[in-house]
């Protein structure tokens, strides 16, 4: 290599489908200034990795600021754009462990991980000691825009997000998350009934409820709570307690009386749709009934949750096409509904809602 302006990195040498690639660690304070990514101003034809969304940056920041002890990062993926050399250490004992250099004047490319990058630079703005912390990175060598392309569409093609439900049931630092997991060791039929993996429940599935609905539930039931409180555990476990007593369609389940198949092709009151807006109704019966909030929501127990009671669901729960449907405004129309078979006033802001549907329908 001619330049004599060049970094150094401790790496390690591999090989994918007849090419080399180099595995190195970069210090978290220097990845910014090392590595970028294409103009967010050229066409996507022209750039090699999706546009950079500023608005996950905030929050991926504060989750590196708010867990120094235990953040985690996967590696990202750049390509090298100019000179390098890869001398081993030791040929003798690994030619593969070595030092990498890239001449200064070379374009290190993201493939894939601006966000990632994005977040560093922004967390080390907050808290400059972690910038001697490092990140890995997985270099290609670039080939052009046509192979960088490829890159990212082959590192992105099978990549799978995880469902809501296992996210949560391996969360140890959501308190709501640990509050649900909680909930369920506590409650012996949401135990037995819940599905923790999957996001929803398939047609002969055994179970009534998915992990990630009952958590949904208990965000809507603790909100502006302080979910740190003990005492906002024991208002979940006690709110589910008299759901369970007091659906007698659950009991159907429970007691073995109906499969949990047939009980979701003939009620509503297990779907997320019904179950959040419930959590709704908790919350506003514990902050303005707390002494009574018990006895008031027992009175579910005198609610029809047929399907086929589509002069109450329809339009709430269940859309024009007889399908039930999962939105925030279905959310809040089946709250409405429920606090006034339970006698409850609604808000301003609901009475609104009300109204406006009615000029809509």
């Amino acid at each position: 290599m001619n330049n004599n302006f060049y970094y150094t990195f401790p790496a390690i040498k591999g090989k994918q489908a007849t090419r080399d690639f180099f595995i190195i660690m970069c210090p978290l304070k220097i990845l910014s200034k090392l590595f970028t990514f294409n103009d967010d101003d050229l066409p996507p034809e022209h750039r090699a990795q999706r546009i950079l969304n500023k608005a996950r940056i905030p929050e991926m920041a504060a989750y590196i600021v708010n867990n120094p002890k235990d953040y985690v990062f996967s590696s990202l993926t750049a390509s090298i754009d100019g000179d390098f050399e890869f001398s081993p250490i030791d040929k003798n004992f690994d030619e593969k462990i070595g030092n990498l250099k890239v001449a200064m004047d070379s374009r290190l490319l993201i493939n894939d991980g601006q966000h990632r990058r994005a977040a560093i630079e922004e967390a080390l703005k907050v808290d400059p000691i972690i910038g001697d912390e490092t990140i890995s990175v997985v270099l290609f060598i670039d080939e052009g825009l046509k192979r960088s392309q490829q890159i990212f569409a082959d590192l992105n093609k099978h990549a799978v997000n995880v469902s809501k439900s296992i996210g949560i049931l391996y969360d140890s630092r959501d308190p709501i998350a640990m509050i649900t997991k909680s909930l369920l060791e506590k409650n012996q039929y949401l135990k037995h009934f819940t599905d923790k993996e999957n996001p929803s429940l398939s047609k002969f599935s055994p179970k009534l409820f998915t992990l990630s609905s009952i958590n949904e539930t208990n965000k809507k039931l603790l909100n502006k709570l302080n979910v740190k409180d003990v005492k906002a555990s024991a208002f979940v476990n006690e709110f589910w307690d008299v759901l369970c007593q007091n659906m007698k369609e659950w009991k159907f389940v429970f007691n073995k009386d109906t499969n949990p198949h047939l009980f979701r092709s003939d009620y509503i009151s297990s779907n997320g749709v019904v179950l959040e807006a419930l959590g709704l109704v908790g919350n506003y019966l514990y902050k303005s009934n707390p002494n009574d909030w018990e006895q008031v929501l027992s009175n579910i127990k005198n609610i029809d949750w047929h399907r086929t009671n589509l002069e109450d669901w329809q339009y709430r729960v269940i859309g024009p096409n007889g399908r039930i449907v999962k939105s925030a405004t279905y959310v809040r129309l089946t709250n409405n509904l429920i606090k006034m078979k339970l006698g409850l006033s609604l808000s301003s802001e609901e009475l609104k809602l009300e109204k406006d549907c009615k000029k809509e329908g």
